[in-house]
């Protein structure tokens, strides 16, 4: 069965994807296999060259890392006093900074994302609705679902505003604190000039940034995009390509974090990367590279039809950045160098 994804703005996601082929040269690869396997190809895009980084780029160093409670690990959040909410299976799980087991919530279905507000009220998104609970876990509401095929992948919590990555219907949805809908953001809006979200596979994010603006990555455009509350787009930046300071594949950056100064912290799926880049979107370093997740760069045999994949990144007050690998479900505590 294919993935639902392939049937969202195909005439989008496919001219995105014939740019990052010709970047790739992926189309000699498909040319060539379709002589034969045993015939070697001169023009095949050979991606080992992108999995060994450069070490002066790395400005992090894993200081440990250490297993979840559960399978099918998805997102990774970071709550007050540096608690860290996991989804993984039907659960939420609050860790300490180093890995301690505390609070289990059991949901109803997959938990696809999570976000914990400063009064530490939990925001828990699952496919199709968000359920809220307190500080101790205790459910204190449930918001219905917006419309079908709703397919929430990203959360972000303010002190009046719940924002909701909805990967299914390419759109970011703002809540009050009640859950009542009050705009959509990242439509598809000439007047406004706003291109809309390309997703093809189920990873659209969003936060808050310093300066007050949402930041929301465009997978299919390979971008990370800057809007206002009320869905002005500011600015974007990035750009398709295996390199370093791009972003590969179909479908890349698949999750943003950020640091306290204002850093964004991009995590790629199919070459698995985590790095930094400033405010304004000029690369800057690597947190962690191809290497140190092999398992998780195996997942994805074809970077154009990668959904198995992926990790995310949540940064703590102390500016050490959580990695979380969905494909071995563990997390590395990376801390910076010197």
């Amino acid at each position: 069965m294919k993935p639902e994804f392939e049937l969202f703005d195909r005439r989008g996601f496919f001219g995105a994807l014939t740019k990052t082929a010709a970047i790739l040269g992926l189309a000699g690869g498909a040319a060539a296999k379709a002589k034969g396997e045993g015939t070697p190809n001169p023009f095949a895009y050979d991606v080992s060259r992108f999995q060994k980084t450069d070490p002066k780029l790395i400005t992090y160093a894993e200081a440990a890392r250490w297993p979840i409670p559960h399978k099918e690990a998805r997102r990774l959040a970071i709550g007050p006093d540096d608690q860290l909410y996991v989804c993984a299976g039907n659960y939420i799980n609050r860790l300490s900074a180093t890995g301690q087991h505390g609070l289990e919530i059991a949901l109803s279905g997959p938990a696809c994302c999570v976000a914990v507000a400063a009064d530490g009220a939990i925001f828990a998104g699952l496919r199709d609705h968000v359920e809220v609970f307190d500080a101790k876990g205790a459910r204190l509401a449930r918001w219905e679902s917006p419309e079908p095929k709703t397919w929430f992948t990203g959360l972000a919590a303010g002190e009046k505003d719940v924002f909701a990555a909805d990967a299914g219907k390419l759109v970011v949805l703002r809540y009050d604190r009640t859950g009542k809908i009050t705009g959509r953001i990242g439509r598809k809006d000439a007047d406004r000039n706003v291109p809309g979200f390309i997703v093809p596979s189920p990873f659209l994010d969003v936060l808050i940034h310093r300066d007050g603006l949402l930041r929301v990555n465009n997978p299919g455009r390979h971008q990370v995009e800057a809007y206002t509350f009320d869905g002005d787009l500011e600015a974007s930046w990035g750009k398709p390509s295996a390199a370093i300071d791009g972003f590969c594949g179909c479908c890349n950056p698949i999750a943003i974090t950020a640091l306290s100064d204002g850093r964004v912290v991009t995590c790629e799926k199919g070459l698995p990367r985590v790095k930094i880049y400033t405010a304004a979107g000029e690369f800057e370093s690597v947190v962690a590279g191809v290497e140190s997740f092999p398992e998780n760069a195996h997942a994805c045999t074809d970077l154009n039809d990668c959904i198995h994949g992926g990790i995310d990144a949540a940064v703590g007050s102390d500016g050490r950045i959580y990695v979380l690998d969905i494909v071995t479900s563990d997390v590395r505590v990376m801390k910076r160098k010197g």
